[in-house]
């Protein structure tokens, strides 16, 4: 199992309206195809900043979700033309992290 730490910096000004669409749109639509949102947030030093968390078994399975969630029609000609308004994307950083032996999210 591993998760993904992705952190996005919305444009500036935008982040209250990127956590709205995050929260009534994006997490649902991804849950939807079956992906596991772990956590959520904002970055209190940087009010554009936000975090999410996802979890995956294997990459066999990040691959699959991958694929139901972003060559969906609605994720192309909806959902994604929304996300690549609300946030720069270029400066998104996607981590892939495992838990340690004893860590509480094993």
């Amino acid at each position: 199992m591993f998760y993904e730490l992705r952190r996005y910096q919305a444009r500036p000004g935008r982040r209250d309206e990127w956590v709205r669409y995050m929260e009534e749109v994006v997490i649902p639509f991804q849950t939807s195809k079956g992906m596991t949102v772990t956590a959520s947030f904002i970055d209190e030093e940087d009010p554009d900043g936000y975090v999410w968390i996802r979890r995956f078994d294997d990459e066999a399975q990040r691959e699959e979700l991958y694929a139901a969630a972003y060559e969906n029609d609605r994720w192309r000609h909806e959902i994604g033309p929304v996300v690549d308004d609300l946030l720069i994307l270029e400066k998104s950083v996607i981590t892939r992290a495992v838990p340690t032996p004893h860590s509480p999210l094993r």
